[in-house]
């Protein structure tokens, strides 16, 4: 059977929660077993046996109609009948149990009618089609979505193929993971007579998958309690004295969060905002981290101070005049109300002191930022769109597509991956790695468009995130308008531009393995390696392309040699320039900047009567004339040839510099010396001393060489020298 049983009076971890706006006796999961197995109760009537979940469902959704889950438990108790549990338990209090935690959270009728039959599949001889016919097309998927897959038909590969059917499943309808989360929430709460191993090896799996699904889903209230199960399990000292902790502290005489807490209410009272105040214990695990980081633990930390308002605006109002009032703790303000985490939670945090030195941690929030804080993609409801009428009836909409609007982005590149991981042990793994990575930025494209990334993705997540396999051929990008290179760590909010090549042979390096944070990125690119062996002689499919730039480099480096060096004072060819009052001054153009006909420019009186020239934003210019050195007027001449220095930024490729050195002889541009950096992470830096018949030419010669592939960025050469240096 699915879920696993256990005794009920075994203890688990006492998890302390919010007080509730309606309290309810606890389940007695004994006398519900009793109600089950007298079988439903009159026509027309709600079995007993039910009405806790009935209670729950009304609470969140007065006007619901009942009848589904009177036929859906109907069904499930006939099916499970004579089906018991370990404990001994009729079987049905299972999903019992799993539907009341759903209902609690607020989930929708549909989603309750499947979580009672979510087991009758497997573990009865109900149908699939026999669910669609009696309850419908969302139902049959949402059941069909939970169900395992066969030990028998799928050996070791079981577990994980059925998370896969699982998540693929949740990916046209979040309600599937709900149902999932709830119904392991149970079997962990229930776990106490199963053997230790046993025990270990589930508590992992919940530890490793379900609670970061139920984190990325935003269902806080699944997530702490199974984390604090898990603690037990597998941290049981840890858990032991945590619990120590909780007990001491509770035994205290004096409460400094209710101190706290009344305090606020006085100041929100005053200032006549509506406002309700409640203290949120820690659960187990927050407690032991605390610990961890602060060491000694004081009244104040084993909780948190929860202000609720009916309004966004509320909020804000909320945190100034507890800013004003009381003593805040500036570091600990985060607003996720104006930037939401990426499981839909929002709040305001922030943090106030008194004089003993104790610190109250305060969230502000809306009830309805409360509601979706707890219960997540749960308090959102049926994400179907559609005709009102067909979703009445429990179907599908007219069109039968599913829309769902609370589809993540995390979700959406989960299910892209899974699919280029056949292999279920990869499968496995890469999930485990991928839900791991528990914080997601957004990064923009120029086309105004936005990619979702895990935190500390690169350029080649995005390039991958974007292109999938066709990010193989990738040369570079652009993060903010500035040239990077691949292995360059994006930053929430950053532009990216990707930098695709043309050249049929590019190809994924070896090392963008080193810098791929995310699954698809490193499935794509093993796979093409591993189709593509490198050479033995080979590091990389970009080694012999590096030893080609080398070995350009050292040829160009011995021809800039020969030729006259930058800062030199001879006059360059086809510059004529006249200098204002100085006939028969020397002129020198300064290395610097490189000026050239038709650059605004301006000149300086330097040793030996030589006159050195700048274009008039030099950086050196203002530096000059700070230093006191002599302002003189200078004009071009009637020459228009000139000689220029350009630098290209490249990505280095086969035939780059052969491309690159043809496209400037067919603009008529003469080179006088070259030099080209040693690859860096494959950026290769070229730098042309050329001359030109004509100034006017220049635009042109540079765009000839961007449009180069492999070239992204030319300009003018802009050399610094250091503020002590003589800039001449």
């Amino acid at each position: 059977m699915s879920a696993e049983a256990t005794n009920p009076a075994t203890p688990g971890p006492v998890v302390p929660s919010a007080p509730r706006r309606r309290s309810r006796p606890r389940i007695d999961l004994r006398r519900l077993g009793r109600a089950a197995l007298l079988g439903p109760a009159s026509r027309g009537r709600l079995p007993d046996a039910i009405g806790h979940v009935v209670e729950a469902h009304r609470a969140h959704h007065p006007d619901a109609d009942l009848e589904p889950l009177h036929r859906a438990y109907v069904l499930a108790e006939s099916s499970h009948r004579g089906q018991m549990r370990k404990s001994g338990e009729p079987y049905i209090t299972h999903p019992l149990a799993v539907t009341l935690i759903l209902a609690e959270l607020g989930a929708e009728t549909t989603a309750l009618t499947a979580s009672l039959l979510h087991d009758t599949v497997e573990d009865t001889d109900v149908t699939l089609d026999q669910v669609g016919e009696q309850f419908g097309a969302e139902v049959r998927y949402l059941v069909d979505g939970v169900t395992k897959l066969e030990k028998v038909d799928y050996g070791a590969a079981a577990e994980p193929e059925t998370f896969r059917k699982m998540l693929v499943a949740t990916g046209n309808d979040v309600r599937v993971m709900s149902i999932k989360l709830a119904d392991r929430l149970h079997n962990m709460r229930t776990l106490g007579v199963m053997r230790p191993e046993k025990q270990e090896r589930i508590a992992k799996v919940t530890r490793d998958v379900l609670i970061p699904l139920a984190e990325r889903l935003g269902v806080q209230a699944l997530k702490t309690e199974l984390e604090d199960l898990v603690f037990a399990i597998l941290h049981p000292e840890e858990y032991k004295h945590t619990r120590e902790l909780i007990v001491d502290n509770a035994a205290r005489a004096d409460d400094p969060l209710e101190e706290f807490a009344e305090a606020m209410r006085t100041v929100l009272r005053d200032a006549d905002i509506q406002a309700e105040v409640l203290i949120r214990p820690r659960h187990f695990v927050s407690v032991h981290r605390a610990s961890r980081k602060r060491g000694r633990m004081r009244g104040a930390d084993f909780g948190r101070l929860l202000v609720l308002v009916n309004e966004d605006a509320d909020c804000y109002a909320v945190l100034g005049e507890l800013h004003t009032c009381m003593t805040p703790v500036v570091s600990e303000f985060k607003d996720f109300i104006a930037v939401p985490k990426f499981n839909l939670y929002q709040s305001l945090h922030t943090a106030v002191a008194r004089e003993d030195g104790q610190v109250a941690e305060v969230l502000i929030r809306t009830h309805q930022m409360h509601k979706v804080a707890e219960a997540g993609v749960i308090a959102l409801g049926n994400p179907y769109t559609g005709p009102a009428e067909e979703q009445a009836r429990g179907g599908a909409p007219a069109d039968e597509e599913r829309v769902d609007p609370t589809r993540p982005g995390w979700l959406s590149r989960l299910l892209d991956w899974q699919e280029a991981a056949p292999d279920p042990d990869t499968f496995w793994s890469t999930l485990r790695e991928d839900l791991a990575q528990d914080r997601e930025i957004t990064v923009f494209r120029p086309d105004g468009g936005t990619l979702g990334l895990p935190e500390g993705a690169t350029c080649v997540d995005a390039a991958y995130a974007q292109y999938g396999e066709d990010a193989h051929a990738c040369i570079g990008a652009r993060v903010n308008g500035r040239l990077a290179t691949l292995s360059t760590v994006l930053r929430d909010g950053d532009t990216v531009q990707l930098l695709m090549g043309q050249d049929p042979a590019s190809e994924p390096s070896r090392e963008w393995l080193e810098h791929a944070h995310t699954p698809a990125a490193r499935i794509a690119i093993q796979r093409w390696l591993a189709t593509h062996p490198a050479p033995a002689e080979q590091e990389g499919p970009g080694a012999a392309e590096d030893a080609g730039v080398a070995k350009a480099a050292e040829a160009t480096a011995r021809s800039a040699a020969d030729a006259p060096a930058r800062g030199t004072p001879t006059s360059r060819p086809g510059a004529a320039i006249t200098v204002v009052g100085r006939p028969d001054a020397s002129v020198r153009l300064a290395g610097c900047c490189t000026p050239v006909p038709l650059d605004e420019i301006t000149g300086f009186a330097v040793r030996g009567g030589v006159v050195t020239v700048h274009r008039a934003e030099c950086a050196a210019v203002a530096r000059m004339a700070n230093a006191g050195r002599e302002e003189v007027d200078v004009r071009w001449g009637d020459t228009t040839g000139c000689r220029v220095t350009l630098v290209a930024e490249s990505f280095g490729r086969p035939h780059l510099l052969a491309d690159l050195t043809e496209a400037m002889a067919l603009e008529g541009a003469e080179i006088v010396s070259a030099t080209v950096e040693p690859p860096t992470q494959q950026r290769v830096r070229h730098t042309y001393t050329v001359q030109l018949p004509d100034a006017g030419h220049l635009p042109t010669l540079m765009r000839a060489m961007r449009n180069v592939p492999g070239v992204y960025d030319v300009g003018r050469a802009q050399h610094h020298a250091p503020a002590s240096a003589d800039p001449a």
